[in-house]
């Protein structure tokens, strides 16, 4: 486990830091709270790192950087490292197949024509997370509903194994996104090459940093998050991601973590405070 203070806090961003709307001001049922800004402040003021580790494009986490003083960012679930302010990155390869060396993993995807394969493949049921796609370089950035095993082996059997469909949390209901079942939300995905993960890039900018993965804590709410445990002395993960279906099954599997009380921003807040 974590020692009392940890020298470090990695945090994901969309349904943990900030919930619905994106807003840092609201719980999740919507009502006006200060919690998450003020532990961001003690977070601050003890002069641990703050480090925000998304799937958002690497443009998008290091404006967020700015807003919240973080000391770096990890963008499109790990395929990105950046600090100081955006200037400096370091791409995470993966699996990426030698011959297609220098080039990016959706250039690849492109000339592959992956995307649209797959996407004929599951009809109504995955897409473009448009328009937000668009500018991302490691991982073809999708959103609808299916099963991300049944994908990856539709992959495996392509001679594209290379590659993974990962699961990055739901859509909020307000979208309205004829993408899923009835009494289900429609998901985020990232198809992107094996190998890259924020567990990886964690442990990559731990040891740029020099600080014991024991000393590092990670907060996440989505199945993608629980590969951050490996690499840091404990993960929170905050009680809506917690209540996710398939969700309790993964927790009880990873030893060191703990589910926050609260939702997105408050536990968030109670994740922080308990690094401290």
């Amino acid at each position: 486990m974590a020692s009392a203070a940890a020298r470090i806090v990695y945090t994901d961003l969309d349904g943990t830091m900030v919930g619905a709307r994106g807003s840092f001001w609201h719980t999740a049922d919507g009502v006006p709270t200060a919690e998450p800004a003020t532990a961001l402040l003690e977070l601050h003021t003890a002069g641990v790192p703050l480090v925000i580790v998304s799937g958002r494009t690497v443009d998008q986490v290091t404006e967020a950087g700015r807003i919240f003083a973080a000391d770096g960012a990890i963008a499109e679930l790990g395929s990105l490292v950046t600090w100081k302010g955006g200037r400096a990155r370091h791409q995470l390869p993966g699996e990426l197949p030698a011959e297609h060396a220098g080039r990016t993993p959706v250039d690849v995807m492109a000339g592959l024509g992956v995307v649209e394969d797959l996407c004929a493949a599951n009809p109504g049921r995955l897409e473009w997370h448009a328009p937000w796609h668009t500018t991302h370089s490691g991982d073809a950035l999708l959103r609808g509903f299916v099963d991300p095993l049944a994908v990856d082996a539709w992959l495996a059997e392509r001679g594209l194994g290379w590659l993974s469909l990962r699961d990055n949390g739901a859509i909020p209901a307000t979208a309205e996104l004829d993408l899923a079942p009835e009494g289900q939300l429609a998901r985020v995905y990232h198809l992107m090459p094996r190998g890259i993960s924020k567990g990886a890039a964690i442990a990559w900018d731990l040891e740029r940093r020099g600080i014991d993965p024991a000393d590092a804590v990670a907060v996440g709410d989505s199945a993608s998050d629980l590969e951050m445990a490996p690499v840091v002395g404990r993960l929170w993960i905050t009680a809506n991601g917690a209540e996710v279906e398939g969700m309790p099954e993964l927790l009880a599997a990873v030893p060191n973590v703990t589910v926050t009380d609260g939702a997105m921003g408050e536990g968030w807040a109670q994740a922080v405070r308990a690094s401290l």
